[in-house]
């Protein structure tokens, strides 16, 4: 079934993404949410400097947020966006294997905090990937490795299974839901190296044979994400309307800087939101 174009796809499901969805649907613009709140504020204690709801933990706020997004019929979709590619007048979003068309959208991504591995950004297309379902089909009978970071890890592990790979995974702890013939290593991926195209990985300081490494956390930098996306000092650039140097991209909340509040993430959200509708507006839409 062919899906319909969207006018917006919002990156994130916590206070500014949100924000953002709740405003553009005000406005008239359809809009998915891609990909859960991050854990952040959600183990949060309290939280007493958001006017108005003072002494709420993290979670009871972020319940608040998502219960009046869902009273608009707003539900933040578990999974997570791979990559973004601009298409001229719309953009492709690869989410969790499916791909999407929106005309704008909203980076709510949070901060990415892992730091690269040792060769990664040098290997990226060369062996690296961020995406199993994206790139799985040229690695079929070779071997692979999986970094699994992120919930859907095991899934997207067992997929290149399927698909003829022979894969190894890699985790602080073996997922109930990996495939019992998947080879599991315990520790971390360390660094990837080789010639003209990755040929090793090392675990936990023992260096495997591999043709292809999958890097799948939870949250991707978001010029990996979306390469040609401005950054300061890792964070997102944006004027203030929440506009990046990319047109129909905005961003929200944590991604774009400190400080790091929920008060902020709310208002940027709302200003994307609202400045993603303005643009879809004069561009017809």
């Amino acid at each position: 079934m062919e899906q319909k174009m969207l006018d917006c796809a919002v990156v994130g499901g916590g206070p500014a993404g949100l924000s953002a969805a709740v405003n553009l649907h005000q406005r008239g613009k359809s809009v998915r949410v891609l990909g859960a709140a991050p854990g952040f504020l959600e183990k949060a204690e309290r939280v007493d400097n958001y006017l108005g709801l003072p002494g709420l933990s993290g979670g009871e706020m972020l319940r608040a947020f998502a219960g009046h997004a869902a009273q608009l019929g707003i539900r933040p979709e578990p999974g997570r966006v791979a990559n973004i590619l601009p298409m001229g007048d719309h953009f492709m979003l690869n989410f969790s294997g499916d791909i999407l068309e929106a005309r704008t959208v909203v980076l709510a991504c949070g901060v990415a905090k892992a730091k690269p591995v040792e060769g990664e950004t040098e290997f990226l297309g060369r062996g690296v990937s961020y995406c199993a379902t994206c790139d799985g089909m040229l690695y079929r009978g070779k071997a692979v490795l999986v970094w699994g970071l992120s919930p859907e890890a095991a899934g997207e592990a067992n997929f290149l299974a399927s698909i003829g790979c022979r894969v190894r995974f890699v985790a602080a702890k073996r997922p109930e839901t990996l495939d019992a013939a998947i080879e599991f290593l315990p520790g971390s991926l360390q660094g990837v190296g080789g010639g003209m195209k990755l040929e090793w990985a090392r675990v936990a300081g023992q260096q495997h044979a591999a043709d292809g490494v999958f890097i799948l956390r939870a949250a991707i930098a978001p010029d990996t994400l979306l390469p040609g996306l401005s950054l300061a000092n890792g964070f997102v650039t944006v004027n203030r309307s929440m506009a990046t140097n990319l047109p129909g991209v905005f961003a929200a909340g944590d991604v774009t800087g400190a400080p790091l509040q929920v008060a902020k993430a709310v208002g940027e959200g709302l200003i994307a939101g609202l400045s993603a509708a303005d643009y879809l507006s004069a561009s017809g839409v």
